[in-house]
């Protein structure tokens, strides 16, 4: 009978004690002095004994002597009946231990019981800005105080002490008291440290059921308790026993553990989750330390790290798992919630996002398949690069992106199935090669939104350009988009955009990063000339979207009325393109690219010649029917604009390179060889021009300057230059011009001999021009293009000069080559007698003194000088003329002319 009443009145102490009186226990239990724990980091071995059993003594008096704590007796009475852990032992420390978990375990019940019969009234509508009525079993932060410091008194001589080496960190390696409490207890005594380990942890686990009390248990607890759950579910158990009687855990209480350690980690907080199985997870020493704490630290076994290594990977592969493992590691160096004043400083520790990549990149050995594992993360990766979080936005994106790059490098073929399409997505859409809906063909539909289009470019900057590894996967991926890419940047320029320059250094890293003839054949589908290169669909549009980004929609239906609208916008649109492309090659000189498609626009514009030609010549058109007829004009037009739009590539090139566009012999030498196939080719089809003449002369004259000094040259440099020996023998064969058949013939043995003979005509030539500012001659290319343009200027500007005389050459084109046909060379000219030129060859001197080709007119100006030291009459009766000449020319910028005009003022004077 006396067991039932002593039932009622348990439950009736329940209900009427208090949480003042179990704090304050607690508070007597723990700090005799009244400064917690504090007081006690300074006591010895003794000392502390002697404090524990004070306490306790206390404890018993309080209980024993007075009826103030009747109530919480009982309570403790009950609580401890129930319990089926020993709370007395020969072990001071133990006994301490046990005590402090029976009054949490009070604690707990009753806060339990109060928030049960907590009924609070309904507010008061005339006092609504009054604050709620507070739950009764809410602790104050006084009273949170020693409840913290109770916790930690329990782990600290019921969990950490009977950890074994190498789990969680010893407590010699934590604080001075920790060192203290590892000495005074004694496990030799009764309980077992496995049940006393056991007992801590699974009152632990019980109080923090309570929602308050289980934030402050695991927010400073959990790796201790975890460590202590990890060693008595999983730790390897010895076959024999050393002792019959030794007491050791049934296999259904490693079992219980084993699965309070799994409901732990999926109730807690991922991130620490993660990083506290990082740090039970361990590693060896790195470097032998002198700290005598560091020393006693101890490499975490082989099967805690097993362990860890598993439990991370299944935090890994849940919802969100990539995000709670950057977290993880992250969030206590300055990122997030734990931290905020390092976190720029923490921004710059690559060396830690990388490693996080490689754990990301690293499938689990217990997943199905690696694919398995890559579908289910490959979207988490790629949502890290759009966190907004300033104290996180950098690291993720750091993470996300070396992420990419290493999954790409490893396994190429998962990422172009997981990570290259979504990224790419928005702009596959709009492609030519894609299958738009039939739903989404209305007019004005938007096929990609703003922040998809957003999104995808910034992604793709972050991988490439950020990332900045050109990895073969990435690059094939990104070949079939350039297209679109570009038409995108061109779209940019017409207004300010932020995606201009994203644009714009993701097209330049691909172009530098591809191979050369990839790079060109990308080039020539941005400018229209191949038509295979993958493009904007043609009912997609670009269209300025509401928040000043880009969208892409559908083009709306156009009315007959608005045909020559539309007409006219294709073509400015064309022309604008090309533009845009010459403004994008400007910043590729250095790697040479710029250089490379200079010279395929000009083997192009031979080649598309030669074509159209064998395309005409090849059948007479009374000899096929209409439809043959119809196809073969539309292919000669196609050649026709193919052509246009080279030339038109050219001028734009010209007009928007520096003089820097070569930059290596090889460059130089397949501009001089393209120049000298067209030149044959013009022979063979009997098309000689003045300006092709004036064109040839320049090239060759390029490779004199090189053979003459202006470039050191190496044997490889002669390998390359020998490529030239065909052309220049057959220029020297079949050209009708004899100084520059004589010229060809000079370079051929100045080139076969490796400039050990060169001849009077090239040696004079590379003297002329080894001061100049461009020793390669790489200026002049420019001219052939916009030679045209700069003929009438010269020409009126002769006229007004002479309007007082009528010539038959003042209206002709420039017939002047690099070097004049009656006088190749200054040592001819000087043999001639007084009054051997004619006023034709003097007029056409004059004329030449004004042409745009720096060779042409720096030979002019020195014939012109020459004619005046010899006293021709002819000459001399323009003095002044030609002294105004000479004196315009002292103003050119470039050396070789105003160095030719200095002469001829010193001969006059």
């Amino acid at each position: 009978m006396a067991a039932p009443v002593d039932a009622v009145v348990g439950r009736g102490a329940v209900e009427a004690c208090a949480l003042d009186e179990i704090l304050e226990a607690l508070k007597l239990l723990l700090s005799p002095g009244g400064s917690g724990s504090s007081s006690l980091q300074i006591t010895k071995h003794d000392v502390l004994l002697a404090a524990f059993k004070s306490n306790l003594s206390a404890l018993d008096s309080k209980f024993l002597m007075g009826t103030q704590w009747t109530k919480l007796k009982l309570l403790r009475d009950e609580v401890a009946s129930k319990a089926e852990w020993t709370q007395t032992s020969e072990d001071i420390t133990w006994s301490f231990t046990a005590q402090t978990l029976l009054l949490l375990l009070c604690l707990k019940e009753t806060m339990i019981r109060l928030a049960a019969d907590f009924n609070p009234g309904k507010p008061n509508p005339r006092t609504a800005e009054a604050a709620p009525a507070l739950s009764p079993d809410t602790l104050s932060i006084s009273q949170q105080k020693i409840v913290q410091s109770a916790l930690q008194f329990v782990v600290t001589l019921g969990v950490c002490p009977y950890l074994i080496p190498g789990v969680g960190m010893p407590l010699r390696c934590r604080t001075e008291f920790g060192a203290v409490v590892q000495d005074v207890v004694c496990p030799d005594a009764s309980p077992h440290t496995a049940r006393r380990l056991y007992t801590s942890c699974r009152v632990l686990l019980d109080i923090a059921q309570h929602a308050s009390l289980g934030s402050l248990v695991f927010c400073r607890h959990f790796g201790d308790i975890a460590a202590g759950l990890c060693q008595l579910g999983f730790c390897p158990t010895k076959r024999k026993s050393p002792t019959p009687e030794e007491e050791v855990l049934t296999e259904e209480e490693r079992a219980l553990s084993r699965r309070a350690l799994r409901d732990m980690l999926d109730q807690v907080y991922q991130p620490l989750v993660v990083r506290e199985l990082l740090v039970l997870q361990g590693g060896p020493l790195q470097q032998p330390c002198t700290d005598v704490k560091m020393q006693l630290r101890c490499r975490a076994p082989a099967w805690l790290r097993r362990l860890c290594g598993q439990l991370l990977s299944e935090r890994l592969m849940r919802p969100n798992g990539v995000q709670a493992v950057v977290r993880g590691i992250l969030e206590g160096a300055g990122a997030g919630a734990a931290g905020g004043s390092d976190a720029e400083v923490t921004a710059a520790d690559w060396k830690k996002c990388d490693l996080i990549a490689k754990i990301l990149s690293s499938c689990p050995q217990q997943c199905l398949s690696p694919e398995s594992y890559y579908r289910l993360i490959c979207p988490q990766i790629l949502d890290l690069f759009h966190f907004r979080d300033k104290l996180t936005e950098r690291q993720f994106q750091r993470v996300a992106t070396t992420t990419f790059i290493t999954l790409s490098r490893e396994r190429p073929e998962l990422a172009a199935k997981y990570l290259l399409p979504p990224v790419l997505a928005a702009l596959h859409r709009c492609m030519d090669s894609a299958e738009i809906p039939e739903s989404d063909m209305v007019p004005g539909t938007i096929l990609v939104t703003e922040e998809e289009l957003n999104r995808c470019i910034e992604d793709v900057f972050k991988v490439c350009v950020v990332g900045n590894e050109p990895l073969p996967v990435l690059l094939d991926s990104l070949l079939p988009v350039l297209r679109v890419l570009f038409s995108l940047f061109c779209f940019t320029r017409q207004s300010v955009s932020h995606l201009r320059s994203l644009c714009q250094d993701i097209l330049l890293w691909i172009l530098g990063k591809l191979e050369r003839m990839k790079a060109i054949t990308s080039l020539k589908g941005f400018a229209g000339l191949d038509k295979t290169v993958p493009s904007l669909h043609p009912q997609c549009q670009f269209r300025a979207a509401t928040r000043g980004g880009i969208m892409i929609t559908i083009k709306e239906a156009t009315n007959h009325e608005d045909e020559d609208e539309a007409l006219y916008q294709k073509v400015s649109s064309e022309q604008s393109q090309v533009e845009h492309l010459g403004d994008l090659l400007s910043h590729c000189q250095e790697c040479g690219l710029a250089g490379d498609f200079f010279i395929f626009c000009l083997k192009e514009l031979t080649h598309l010649a030669v074509e159209n030609e064998a395309e005409v010549k090849a059948e007479p058109f009374s000899s096929i029917n209409l439809l043959e007829l119809e196809q073969k004009q539309t292919l000669l037009v196609e050649s026709q604009e193919q052509k246009l739009l080279v030339l038109q590539l050219l001028a734009v090139l010209c007009e928007r390179m520096s003089e820097q566009i070569f930059t290596n012999i090889t460059q130089v030498v397949d501009f001089v060889a393209a120049t000298l196939q067209r030149a044959c080719i013009n022979l063979a089809r009997e098309a000689e021009s003045t300006v092709q003449s004036q064109t040839l002369s320049m090239a060759m004259g390029l490779v004199a300057v090189m053979l003459g000094g202006a470039v050191q040259l190496k044997s490889s440099d002669f390998a390359v230059l020998k490529q030239l020996l065909p052309l220049l023998e057959k220029v020297s064969n079949i050209y009708p011009d004899p100084v520059i058949q004589e010229l060809a013939t000079d370079l051929r043995i100045t080139i076969s001999t490796h400039g050990a003979f060169a001849t009077e005509s090239v040696s004079v030539a590379a003297q002329s021009t080894l001061k100049r500012k461009d020793p390669e001659g790489k200026i002049e290319k420019q001219q052939q293009i916009s030679h045209d343009r700069h003929t009438g200027v010269a020409q009126s500007h002769l006229e007004q000069q002479q309007n007082h005389e009528k010539s038959p050459q003042m209206g002709q084109e420039y017939n002047t080559p690099f070097i004049p046909k009656e006088d190749s060379e200054p040592s001819t000219i000087t043999n001639k007698k007084s009054g051997s030129i004619t006023t034709e060859q003097l007029q056409e001197v004059l004329l030449s003194a004004y042409d745009p080709q720096i060779p042409t007119r720096a030979a002019a100006l020195r014939t012109l000088s020459q004619w005046i030291e010899q006293r021709e009459a002819k000459a001399l009766e323009r003095q002044e003329r030609l002294l105004q000449i000479f004196l315009e020319n002292l103003e050119h910028e470039d050396t070789f002319v105003y160095l030719s005009a200095i002469q001829g003022t010193e001969n006059q004077v």
